[in-house]
């Protein structure tokens, strides 16, 4: 199989030294890429993060969510099974400032607009036989959440998981396809989460 993976946390900058971003490691994208990798399989890591790029894969690094759309609808239609592992942000810079902005002692505001929906577009987009899996991170609701999630972008796989995960070795994992029910993966690292993922779609 094809795999395009993303990883990592996008930066928005704000002017050309300061950006907007969230704790995103990569980890769990870059676990995603090995694991197929040594399962035989072809790898597309489109990453955001400043991790060492698995060796084996086709690695195209970005920064933004812009950058990483534009890299993912170049390789989508190549790919048997695109992962969103990415944390995309949901807005970013309306108007990023040409030069560093001046320090004052006046209060700064900073307007935003929307990304582009990477996932749905996805979901949206991808042709027979083609797997489109996405990550939902929720702080509640984390299951009801993800099943909306899973429904309303057209997708094949949901794996939800809670904000803990972001800097911790080990994740907690709930995994939901369109034709089976929820299967929880208690405190494993996220190598075992990556494996049971790859796993999972492979069969």
């Amino acid at each position: 199989m094809h795999f395009l993976i993303t990883a990592g946390g996008t930066r928005e900058y704000i002017d050309p030294i300061r950006f907007i971003s969230n704790a995103s490691s990569g980890r769990m994208g870059y676990a995603l890429a090995l694991s197929a990798i040594k399962a035989g399989h072809k790898v597309t890591l489109v990453s955001a993060s400043d991790l060492q790029p698995p060796l084996g894969v086709n690695f195209v690094g970005v920064d933004s969510a812009t950058e990483m759309f534009e890299a993912v609808k170049k390789h989508f239609g190549r790919c048997d099974c695109l992962i969103m592992a990415a944390a995309v942000a949901d807005y970013t810079i309306a108007r990023p400032a040409k030069s560093k902005i001046k320090r004052t002692n006046r209060s700064l505001s900073i307007k935003l607009k929307p990304t582009t929906d990477i996932l749905k577009w996805a979901g949206r987009h991808k042709k027979k036989g083609q797997i489109v899996v996405g990550f939902a991170l929720e702080d509640k609701a984390i299951r009801r959440r993800a099943g909306k999630k899973l429904k309303d972008k057209n997708l094949d796989m949901i794996i939800a998981n809670t904000p803990a995960a972001i800097s911790d070795e080990k994740t907690t994992i709930h995994i939901k396809t369109t034709k089976t029910g929820w299967t929880k993966m208690e405190n494993i690292t996220k190598m075992a989460a990556a494996r049971k993922i790859i796993g999972l779609l492979v069969r």
